[in-house]
């Protein structure tokens, strides 16, 4: 995998794109067990993001995870702010510049354990943790980047019949049953954006 400047923009591109294309999707799983607003602030929030090029992918690949970190905590409302951001900074803290699917697969370990401590939550309490733990778990088995978004778009699904234990859907109880989790959908977005963009091989 190259992480040059080019393959920079292109993630900084492809994370936003898909938080742009389905604002409308997001708000409407958000608005059956949620405020409603979490696919308009993953839209602001990442749209800002984008606005920061071409200068951030002139940053080291820490620094660049670190900008966006801080820009979604800034930028973003509600609880998705700050655990995606908290993702984002995370993981940038534990990159090196030219990393290889190690430095990824442990850095991506730090960030998930952030985002716990973060949420106090862990997965299967219907949040994004229920996108991120799987996931992580098939990068650190060297899974392809197809692997990689179908084990992100299961991990999605697998949402719907959970009861939500963490996050404004909690307080809905039972009701929470049967709909699929916002946090985890643009999750799993941004997962399947990040390895096509950066075109994951296995064991790569």
């Amino acid at each position: 995998m190259t992480f040059d400047r080019a393959a920079k923009e292109r993630l900084v591109q492809a994370l936003a794109a898909p938080m742009i294309a389905h604002a409308d999707e997001l708000t409407s799983l958000d608005q059956a067990i949620g405020d409603g607003d979490h696919g308009l602030n993953m839209k602001r929030g990442f749209e800002a993001v984008l606005a920061m090029l071409p200068g951030v992918a002139d940053k080291s690949a820490p620094e660049m995870f670190k900008a966006i970190g801080m820009t979604l905590v800034m930028k973003v409302g509600g609880a998705s702010g700050p655990l995606v951001g908290t993702f984002f900074m995370e993981f940038g803290k534990s990159l090196p510049d030219a990393p290889s699917r190690a430095d990824l697969v442990a850095a991506a370990d730090k960030a998930i354990v952030a985002v716990k401590a973060r949420g106090r939550s862990d997965a299967g309490q219907k949040t994004l943790l229920d996108v991120l733990v799987p996931v992580h778990e098939v990068l650190a088995g060297g899974g392809d980047g197809a692997a990689i978004a179908a084990a992100a778009a299961d991990a999605a699904e697998r949402t719907i019949p959970m009861l939500a234990i963490r996050g404004r859907a909690s307080f809905l109880g039972e009701r929470s049953i049967g709909h699929m989790d916002p946090g985890s959908r643009s999750t799993s977005l941004l997962i399947v954006a990040a390895v096509k963009a950066l075109e994951f091989e296995a064991g790569s």
